[in-house]
């Protein structure tokens, strides 16, 4: 099976899961088929999973150009829609093991927040994790993967295209990082 045929078949059992669906205030209101929550223009729930290496350095990755969202774009955070009986937690923890191969590792949550682009809106919670081991990259949905210094992605993120969403989380991190630095000084 050629790996375009794979990414298709895996693009088509993804849009038949059944994903968390919400309100404007993140209160479950039940599940649906991932293709119809997103064709309907409604609000579901997705994880965001920074992954960082000991030297700080941040796992940045780029998508398939089979996925319904952001096609080929470079992604700062390993993540994806929760299945209709996940938690947030449990959802980072299965998506950064099936994209990037990390399992067993502490995640942190971070923050919890609404976000909303075209044909995207997402109740969210953002983690973070440090692994240095190897990576094992899911075909279907992760073209290439590196670690990067962030001061790099935030060069890069004006001249390559990367998805908002996450890009969304990462901003979110990095200001809460920089407050909490200002508060212990």
């Amino acid at each position: 099976m050629s790996q375009s045929t794979r990414e298709a078949a895996h693009r088509a059992a993804s849009d038949a899961e059944q994903i968390a669906w919400v309100d404007e205030q993140d209160n479950l209101l039940g599940a649906l088929v991932r293709s119809d929550l997103r064709e309907r223009g409604l609000i579901g729930r997705g994880t965001y999973i920074m992954l960082f290496n000991s030297a700080g350095e941040l796992c940045v990755h780029r998508r398939t150009l089979s996925k319904a969202i952001y096609p080929g774009y470079w992604d700062v955070a390993a993540g994806g829609m929760v299945q209709a009986e996940e938690s947030y937690a449990e959802s980072a923890a299965r998506e950064l093991a099936e994209e990037l191969g990390v399992s067993g590792v502490e995640l942190t949550a971070h923050d919890h927040f609404y976000f909303e682009d075209t044909g995207n809106r997402l109740w969210c919670s953002a983690f973070s994790a440090v692994w240095d081991g190897p990576l094992k990259l899911q075909p279907e949905e992760v073209l290439e993967a590196r670690f990067i210094p962030v001061a790099q992605v935030m060069r890069e993120i004006s001249e390559k295209p990367y998805c908002p969403d996450s890009l969304a989380a990462l901003q979110r991190y990095l200001k809460a990082q920089q407050t909490d630095v200002a508060k212990n000084t």
